[in-house]
């Protein structure tokens, strides 16, 4: 090695070095990294938004102006009715994409990566979870906007609008844990996809969202009582109408506590030791 080169080495060596050791990240700091880095996917990837945007308008129109006539004798009586169970059944079934694009960071070997850096373990999940939280309300904006020009209008004012969609974005969040598990357990991000929606079709489609439960058959209308999700409509359709359950409010928020206690650990431990 010539003098020059060796000046060149030993003068790159001493721009690199560091004289203390960089403090590590705080476990928020890393979480909201996260959690960036899901809204910049969304950023890169605008078709991620497409089923946030459509799906809210054609539920909403194709089932008011379809059966509000039938059912409730007007599309602007029964759409008082329909729209906060529309949105609720938007955000349940959007929060299957958390464990779709964690399968799909999966399958790409980009988890894998993560586990290396010397950051807070559940970080990368944790704020992709917080991401997702963006989607559900960018999906809750657009449902009730459309509900607000064909007739919504609810009751209990901005008010009530404003803490129906927290509960929901709150029960939506403890509910996502158990997609992250199927993201972790399945092979492909189209398997997580449809078994995810063999769970949810049948809990949002037997419950009350769309009509009431009185007029069920009795074995049918056992299942929708004891259904989480006829749980959450109630209690969010009682915060628009300006009337609060606070029965199914703390119901929901107990659930949201319970999902969240038993499926955060699970998703952590299968985190850890199978990928």
């Amino acid at each position: 090695m010539t003098a020059q080169a060796e000046i060149t080495t030993t003068t790159l060596r001493e721009a690199v070095a560091l004289q203390e050791r960089p403090a590590r990240p705080s476990a928020l700091a890393t979480t909201l990294t996260f959690g960036w880095r899901a809204l910049l996917k969304i950023k890169h990837v605008p078709e991620q938004l497409f089923d946030v945007l459509v799906s809210p308008v054609i539920f909403t129109l194709m089932f008011t102006y379809l059966f509000g006539g039938a059912l409730a004798g007007s599309t602007t009586a029964y759409i008082q009715f329909l729209l906060p169970g529309i949105l609720v059944q938007t955000i349940v079934i959007v929060t299957v994409y958390t464990g779709y694009t964690l399968n799909t960071d999966i399958t790409k070997g980009v988890f894998d990566r993560f586990r290396s850096l010397p950051i807070w373990r559940p970080a990368p999940i944790v704020g992709a979870l917080l991401g997702d939280t963006v989607r559900y309300s960018v999906a809750s904006i657009m449902c009730i906007g459309l509900g607000l020009i064909i007739g919504f209008r609810p009751e209990g004012g901005f008010v009530g609008v404003v803490l129906g969609v927290l509960l929901l974005l709150v029960f939506a969040f403890s509910l996502s844990w158990i997609f992250t598990i199927l993201g972790l357990l399945l092979r492909t991000p189209n398997a997580v996809m449809g078994v995810s929606m063999m769970v949810l079709m049948p809990l949002t489609f037997a419950s009350n969202i769309f009509v009431d439960p009185r007029t069920m058959p009795s074995g049918l209308q056992a299942f929708v009582d004891i259904n989480p999700v006829s749980h959450l409509v109630t209690a969010v359709r009682g915060l628009m109408a300006g009337q609060p359950d606070g029965g199914e409010i703390v119901w929901v928020l107990v659930a949201a506590v319970v999902l969240t206690a038993v499926f955060g650990p699970i998703t952590m431990r299968l985190y850890r030791t199978r990928h």
